[in-house]
This record gives structure tokens, C-alpha cells and sequence, in this order.
């Protein structure tokens, strides 16, 4: 259906899709061989939630995000794949990670897949940051080394704001 829409990626494990709809580490994986095996190109976000950040979870929960949502996958078949951080904390609430905050853990998941499906995966696998990006902070987010880009959610609703984060 996504295919004869005309798209070419599809967003899985959206974290609306897992706080309403209950969806799973598990369903994320399936959908995932589903998108791959329809060449659509996956774009799996991971995140956490304020609790999980302020008890120092957040790479733990990563860990097990990425563990079982790419579990049985080798790095030629996950070639395509592209991750996208959103820091559940920061979705709607007016708190912001720092580029540091942002950095650091696209850094740590580029290492992740580093160790899981070696450095030609880690290098050529696009990381997008997708916690409130807005006009304000994009600047410096594309500054660091392992943002790749951005997943815009409510900023992309306002026609002027997502042209000054498109053309930044």
C-alpha cells in the first residue's frame, strides 16, 4: 500500500506509536523486515522517556530498543536502515537537549552499531536527532559530528518554520 502511495520510507517504532498503541520491540522488528523485503527504507526511532533519563536509563533503553528491534538482521540487510533519536522527554514538554546532550548519544548508537554490525554500517548509517527541532536549535545540532539530520514533527506543521529548519 505504502508502495503504491509513492513512498519510498516509513517511519517504525514512533514513540505515539509505542506510548498509545502498545507497540513492541518485537512488531518494530517484523515491520522492519516487512519494509526491507518492499525496498522501503526504514526509519526506526528509538528514545527515551523523562523517567527513564532522569533514573540514567537512557542507554539501557537504547540497548534494548536497538537489541530487539534489529535482532536476526545482518549489516548488508540493514544497509538502507536510518535511526532516529527522539528523546521522549523532549517531544511537547519545552524541555530541550543540548547539542552536547544530542551528540552524545547519537554517539553512542553510531558506536552500537559500530560493535553489533561493524564500522562500514556505522559510518554510512544516517542518525537523525527528532526532539522538538525547531528553527532555534538546528544550527547547532547539524554541527555535530554524528547528527545526520532531523526528524521534524510539530515544527514541520508551521510552513515558516520548516522552511527556516529546511534552509538553515
Amino acid at each position: 500500500m505504502l508502495l503504491s502511495a509513492g513512498c519510498s520510507h516509513v517511519i517504525l517504532g514512533h514513540s505515539e506509536r509505542r506510548q498509545y498503541f502498545g507497540e513492541t520491540d518485537a512488531a518494530i522488528c517484523k515491520k522492519i523486515a516487512s519494509a526491507l523485503k518492499h525496498q522501503l527504507v526504514p526509519v526506526l526511532c528509538i528514545g527515551e522517556t523523562d523517567q527513564e533519563r532522569t533514573e540514567n536509563k537512557t542507554f539501557s533503553v537504547l540497548d534494548k530498543q536497538l537489541e530487539m528491534g534489529l535482532v536476526g538482521f545482518s549489516a548488508a540487510a540493514l544497509r538502507t536502515l536510518v535511526l532516529a533519536y527522539e528523546p521522549v522527554w523532549a517531544i511537547g514538554t519545552g524541555k530541550t537537549a543540548t547539542d552536547d546532550q544530542a551528540q552524545e548519544v547519537h554517539r553512542y548508537l553510531r558506536g552500537w552499531i559500530e560493535k553489533k554490525f561493524g564500522d562500514a554500517l556505522a559510518k554510512s548509517i544516517r542518525i537523525l536527532y527528532g526532539g522538538s527541532v525547531k528553527p532555534e536549535n538546528i544550527s547547532g545540532l547539524m554541527t555535530m559530528p554524528d547528527i545526520d539530520g532531523a526528524l521534524v514533527g510539530g515544527a514541520s506543521l508551521k510552513p515558516d518554520a520548516f522552511a527556516r529548519i529546511v534552509c538553515f
